[in-house]
């Protein structure tokens, strides 16, 4: 189901780091609709920590939009079964130096790196400024979405979901 994209609600996910490996922000993309979350992960990234705050981003979603999360080879994951007993989420691991068995995470790294700048401190952003950035992929035409938006996508989703 996660390789064809036809079923919403498996993510993509992984971090983008700052200046000196000091701050960074989670980055989640929907395989289906490429819709993005992005969470902000103060202080450090220690796995406890990242575990908690991307299960509380996935809890605000339906449960069928929560099906599973595909991750980089990051050390951040490491408490991946508490996210999992939280969310009720398995999380799958890329094979290693294999970027595109999450290919939509990484293309849209690099969308949001003209947000978020190598080399820059990451730390000074807040949620809401995340949320607002992440406004800006989510309302972007996409030729592999038929040119609608991935909140279009993502919107038209929910209400078929909640319509009887």
């Amino acid at each position: 189901e996660a390789d064809d994209r036809a079923v919403p609600g498996f993510w993509e996910g992984d971090l983008i780091i700052g200046k000196g490996n000091k701050s960074q922000i989670a980055t989640l993309v929907d395989r289906t609709t490429r819709f993005v979350m992005l969470v902000r992960i103060p202080y450090d990234r220690n796995a406890e920590r990242v575990a908690y705050l991307l299960a509380k981003k996935m809890e605000t979603l339906p449960e069928f939009f929560r099906n599973s999360v595909t991750w980089d080879q990051g050390k951040e994951m490491a408490r991946h079964a508490d996210f999992t007993v939280r969310t009720g989420m398995p999380v799958y691991f890329c094979d290693p130096h294999s970027p595109w068995q999450r290919g939509s995470n990484e293309n849209t790294n690099g969308l949001l790196r003209q947000y978020f700048p190598k080399g820059t401190d990451l730390s000074l952003h807040s949620q809401e400024d995340l949320d607002r950035v992440a406004t800006e992929p989510n309302g972007r035409p996409r030729e592999t979405l038929g040119w609608r938006k991935p909140i279009e996508v993502f919107n038209d989703l929910l209400e078929r979901h909640a319509s009887p």
